[in-house]
């Protein structure tokens, strides 16, 4: 392994590793827990439903994917998909699902160009 690959690995093995951040979410009645990167792994069925024109399914995923307790688990799970597109207030999906991406923002403007 050439030592410029290594170097990236750690680099990002010390972002994955910096632990959870968190924010409100009253009208939920919780906190959100989410780390301040993500690989490629998980952002790509996010990324392949946003270039699909899958909006609203692309936040459902991070929301998914990124959202998780204070022990670092997710606080969703792919069945619980329906039930937050269909039976949750979209403006807090909103809302976490922006914050959620925050931390992705450089990924997407990557993937648009």
């Amino acid at each position: 392994m050439s030592t410029i690959l290594k170097n990236a690995q750690e680099h990002f093995k010390s972002k994955l590793a910096g632990g959870l951040q968190k924010f409100s979410v009253p009208e939920w009645k919780t906190d959100v827990y989410y780390k301040s990167a993500y690989s490629f792994a998980v952002e790509s069925k996010i990324i392949e439903l946003q270039q699909s024109g899958k909006t609203v399914e692309a936040l459902v995923e991070s929301i998914i994917a990124k959202a998780l307790d204070p022990e670092g688990k997710p606080m969703f799970t792919r069945m619980d998909r329906l039930t937050l597109m269909n039976e949750v207030d979209p403006s807090v999906m909103l809302k976490v699902a922006s914050v959620l991406n925050s931390a992705t923002t450089e990924y997407e403007s990557v993937v648009k160009n």
